[in-house]
């Protein structure tokens, strides 16, 4: 299925964050830990774009709550491994669907969403704790293909930083990043 292969290298990388939480991450408004977090506010909602369900955020803001108390990193695999699941059902992919709002969107659209955020968070994350994450190239290239769609509604609205010019040559994977505002060349210093 594409959502568990999209999402093995993270769940695989995991274990390792641990000494890392507070590094600085390629996704420049986030540590280690503050991206874990992220990925803990969104996930009901992730999970209910599988499900149909319009699950808001558990709070306002990200910032108005640490999900990262206790041993975040299990909570980081459990809740990436309940959304694998529910994503995993064919029935997901089709119809529409929710995204944590009261908007209705295609949910095949939705689903290479969440798919994007699991590979490029995860390799956020790689990259903060001096790792390659080794993306599966048909993955990267059905992402590449996806997330071109709505690269510059991201962009506006903030999700997405300014393009990164990436060569048509490169790998898939640093043209999804190129594309998501990310430069592929980013170590931690």
């Amino acid at each position: 299925m594409l959502i568990e292969r999209a999402t093995a290298p993270l769940l695989d990388l995991i274990p390792e964050l641990e000494p890392h939480l507070e590094a600085r991450t390629p996704c420049t408004d986030y540590t280690v830990r503050q991206l874990i977090n992220h990925l803990l506010f969104w996930a009901p909602s992730l999970t209910g774009g599988a499900t149909k369900e319009a699950i808001a955020p558990p709070a306002a803001a990200e910032s108005d709550l640490d999900l990262t108390t206790g041993d975040c990193l299990a909570a980081l695999t459990a809740s990436i491994t309940t959304t694998v699941k529910a994503w995993s059902d064919p029935a997901a992919w089709e119809g529409t669907t929710y995204m944590g709002g009261p908007m209705e969107l295609p949910a095949e659209l939705v689903g290479a969403m969440v798919a994007g955020e699991f590979v490029v968070h995860g390799w956020d994350l790689a990259r903060a704790a001096g790792r390659d994450l080794p993306v599966d190239p048909d993955i990267a290239e059905y992402l590449e293909a996806e997330l071109a769609k709505t690269a510059e509604q991201a962009r506006q609205m903030g999700i997405f930083g300014p393009e990164v010019a990436v060569a048509k040559s490169a790998p898939a994977m640093h043209r999804v990043l190129g594309l998501t505002g990310r430069d592929p060349g980013w170590t931690v210093s």
